[in-house]
Order: structure tokens, then C-alpha cells, then sequence
């Protein structure tokens, strides 16, 4: 049978060839084709065979599951101390302050240790793996947050209550901060609050309260709330989420709600003061079943607000809005809840002076002197003043149209009024 087997020359002989043609291969591999794909099939190559022919396999244990402690983790920290043994080249050791100075130190692992551990005839070799990303990962968090400021895709998002889940919508609302009918030191205060905010992240931590801000939006309607949350939303780069408060049935639905939201988003409640009875006149007698129902909405209105729900996010706004600040409760309206209170009044000569460019293209025309006049002595929200610039693209026609509805408006004041003492005067007859 030994006679049988080949030489040691023609082995030899043998794997001279293999080698040769080996090299020869890879030569020609080097010349003919270029680097990223030699090194992508000889990758392949050794995919396929140590699939094949390895028996390693690698369990990745970290100390963060879904956004918690990892238990898994907290167990190996406690076991793996236990079989450190000769295989091992170093021991980390201490104990904590409650500990017996006089005691045996406890063992702990250290970093970058390899240790061993048989169970039930298998061998595994471990590694404590520490990752401290001080530059790449906040290098991929600025990258990220440029490119979202960049996109144009920012979404506001509704509340499904049977599919328990928020539906986006593509926000395209072309408000900004420019276009507002504000006066100007208002639009500055806001601006560089909300930069103060989004720039504070470390003092929220370091104070122990959410990094969280809530915005009142108050006023008569048509004054321009939902455009300043949405010229927010566009200058923040912001998702927003218009929550129906009056759908929420219960704090189990609040708090699936609440935990669904992204980080740097709006939550949006508009006209708070239709939602709930028990925020408006507490005096008004109404039947005992309605009370309950109104206080429990009222109580789930206020956890909402400053809730620890609302805690397990980062850069929340909350904005609500209302054009009745005072049947509001007054706990809604503390600080901590409703930080900064807005109001959002009538036209003045300033919003009439940016409305007029935005909807004619002027800065300035002889009419503006009287329509100044005007607008101080007469109330009109500034969607009414847009709605009379909106009647023509000719500058002269509609401005006069403006002026004859603030007078044909200044008129109707005047005759209510008179209406009004003429039946104070019957009722005193």
C-alpha cells in the first residue's frame, strides 16, 4: 500500500506547479483588472469557503436593547468576572464605597480582555468591546441634520385611531418668518427664542427638565396662528403633528401617541378652548356624568402637556393655539407648560406695510398714510386686510377697495353702538 503512495519529489513537483499557476492567475487578475475588483472577488472567495469550511460564530452582546438596559448585558457583567482564569492577561479590581476596605477587591473585566468559557463541549472566547464615538457619530448627527434642513420634505402628521398609528402628509405650506404680517420685534423675539431652545440641549440636561418648549398662540381668529406654526415648522425644519386632542379616550392612548413621535418635531393643538367644557366656565352648572368626563379629559390635557409621557423625547415644541386665552385653566397656562405666551392681535400699520409688498409688490404709495390712520383705529385681521389686497393685481384699485372696506367696517362699529345705547336707554325707560 506504501508503494502506491507518491513520492516526496512528485509532491513537491506538484505543489511547485499549483503554486506557479496560483501566482500566475493573480498576475494576470493584477494586470487585467482593476484593484476593486480583484479585491471584490477575492472577498467572495473567501466568504464562500469560510462559510463552508468555518465553524466560528460571533454573538454581539451591547448594553443597549430597543432604546433600554440590555439585561442580557448586566448578566455577562456579573457572570464573566467568575471565569476569568490563567488564559486571561489582566483583572480589572476595585470596590465602591459600601464596600469593606479590609475585603477582597471584586473582579471586573477590562477593556480589550479575552477570556474563555467551555460550556457543554463548546469553546467561546469573549471580548469586553468599549466604542467611544467622540467624533464620528456627532459628525453623522450634524451631517444628518444639514441634510434635513436642506430637503424639502417635511411632513405634518394626523392621528389614525384605527390603525393606532399617524399618517404623514407632505407639508408644503409656504409661511416663513419673512412673509408674516407681524410686527417686527415680535418676529425677532420668536426666532431667537426658538434658537436659544434648539442650541440648549446641555442646560436642559444639567437642570433636570425635558428638553421641551410650549408656545400659546392666542388672539381673535383670523390673526395669523396657523401661519406662525407653520413659518416655525419651515424654519425649524420640523415635522408636525396635529393632534385631535378629542380623540384621545384614554392616558393609554396618550401615551401611544406620545411615543410615536419623533425626536425635533411640533406637537400641535389648535383651538384648545373648543375641546373641553371643563377649561371654560367652571361655575356654569352642568349635568355630573358630563363634569367627570370633562375633569378626566382636562386632567389627560395637562399629563399631556408635561406628562412623563413626554419626557422620552428630545427638542419637542408644543404649540397650542386659541382664540379665547381666558376660559382657559390657569394650570394649563403656567410655566413649564405654556412658556411663552404670543399674542396674535389685529392688523397694524406694520403687517398692512408687509402684506401690501407680499400681495402688490410696493414698499410704499401716497394711499398708505390714510390706510395707516385707518387700520389704528379699526379692528381687522390682517386675513381680512389679504383678502381686500387679493381683489386686484393693479396696486391703485386695490388699495382703494382696503379703504372703502375699513370705512364700510368703521361704519358698521358705529352703528352697533348706536344700536346698542339706543336699547340701553329703552331698557332704563
Amino acid at each position: 500500500m506504501l508503494k502506491e503512495l507518491p513520492s516526496l519529489s512528485t509532491i513537491l513537483s506538484a505543489y511547485a506547479s499549483i503554486s506557479a499557476m496560483a501566482m500566475l492567475i493573480r498576475t494576470i487578475l493584477n494586470e487585467m483588472l482593476p484593484e476593486r475588483m480583484t479585491n471584490y472577488i477575492f472577498s467572495m472567495i473567501y466568504d464562500f469557503t469560510s462559510a463552508y469550511f468555518s465553524s466560528d460564530f460571533t454573538f454581539i452582546i451591547e448594553d443597549r436593547w430597543h432604546a433600554g438596559d440590555n439585561q442580557l448585558f448586566r448578566a455577562a457583567e456579573i457572570y464573566f468576572p467568575t471565569i476569568i482564569g490563567p488564559s486571561s492577561d489582566s483583572l480589572l479590581v476595585g470596590f465602591d464605597k459600601s464596600s469593606d476596605p479590609t475585603a477582597p477587591p471584586k473582579p471586573s473585566i477590562p477593556v480589550d480582555c479575552r477570556f474563555k468559557d467551555d460550556f457543554d463541549g463548546m469553546r467561546l472566547e469573549w471580548t469586553l468591546s468599549s466604542i467611544e464615538p467622540k467624533k464620528y457619530f456627532p459628525y453623522i448627527n450634524r451631517t444628518a441634520q444639514e441634510i434635513l434642513n436642506k430637503s424639502d420634505g417635511l411632513s405634518i402628521y394626523t392621528y389614525d385611531q384605527e390603525c393606532s398609528m399617524w399618517e404623514p402628509t407632505a407639508f408644503k405650506h409656504p409661511s416663513t418668518f419673512e412673509t408674516l404680517a407681524m410686527e417686527p420685534q415680535l418676529k425677532e423675539f420668536i426666532m431667537k427664542d426658538l434658537v436659544s431652545f434648539m442650541e440648549r440641549e446641555e442646560f436642559f440636561e444639567n437642570v433636570g427638565r425635558a428638553w421641551k418648549r410650549g408656545y400659546l398662540f392666542y388672539g381673535p381668529p383670523g390673526t395669523g396662528k396657523s401661519s406662525l406654526v407653520a413659518a416655525i415648522a419651515n424654519y425649524m425644519r420640523s415635522n408636525v403633528y396635529d393632534l385631535q386632542f378629542q380623540g384621545v379616550r384614554n392616558d393609554y392612548d396618550l401615551s401611544r401617541i406620545l411615543t410615536s413621535t419623533t425626536n425635533r418635531s411640533i406637537l400641535l393643538i389648535e383651538d384648545i378652548d373648543c375641546i373641553t367644557t371643563a377649561s371654560h366656565d367652571r361655575t356654569k352648572v352642568i349635568e355630573k356624568c358630563e363634569v367627570e368626563e370633562d375633569e378626566d379629559e382636562n386632567k389627560r390635557l395637562l399629563n399631556f402637556i408635561d406628562g412623563l409621557w413626554l419626557s422620552c423625547g428630545n427638542e419637542r415644541i408644543i404649540i397650542i393655539t386659541t382664540n379665547h386665552k381666558v376660559k382657559l385653566d390657569p394650570a394649563l397656562l403656567r410655566p413649564g407648560r405654556m412658556d411663552v405666551h404670543i399674542y396674535m392681535g389685529y392688523c397694524s400699520p406694520a403687517g398692512f406695510r408687509k402684506l401690501a409688498a407680499s400681495y402688490l409688490g410696493i414698499k410704499d404709495d401716497k394711499l398708505f398714510g390714510c390706510i395707516d390712520d385707518m387700520i389704528k383705529s379699526i379692528e381687522a385681521t390682517p386675513a381680512e386686510v389679504a383678502q381686500q389686497l387679493m381683489i386686484s393685481d393693479e396696486p391703485k384699485v386695490a388699495l382703494q377697495g382696503l379703504i372703502e372696506f375699513l370705512n364700510s367696517k368703521k361704519k358698521g362699529i358705529e352703528e352697533a353702538a348706536v344700536e346698542e345705547e339706543t336699547k340701553f336707554n329703552a331698557f332704563w325707560v
